[in-house]
C-alpha cells in the first residue's frame, strides 16, 4: 500500500485523515440535503456511494 515508500509523521497523518473525514461528512450531508432527506446520513452515504460506482462504471464504458 505505500509503493511509493513515503513516510508521514503521526500529525501527517492526523491532518490527511481530518481532511478525508471532512469531506465524507460534507459529501453525506449535502447529498442527504440533495436527495429530500436532510440530516439522513445513512441516506446520503449509500446515495453518494451509489452515484460514485454509476459515474465510474459510466465512465469505463461498463453500462
Amino acid at each position: 500500500q505505500n509503493s511509493q515508500r513515503m513516510s508521514w509523521t503521526r500529525e501527517e497523518v492526523d491532518k490527511h485523515l481530518h481532511g478525508i473525514m471532512i469531506n465524507i461528512h460534507d459529501n453525506c450531508f449535502r447529498t442527504a440535503k440533495e436527495w429530500g432527506t436532510p440530516g439522513n446520513y445513512v441516506n446520503g452515504a449509500n446515495i453518494a456511494g451509489f452515484i460514485k460506482i454509476a459515474d465510474t462504471m459510466l465512465d469505463q464504458g461498463l453500462i
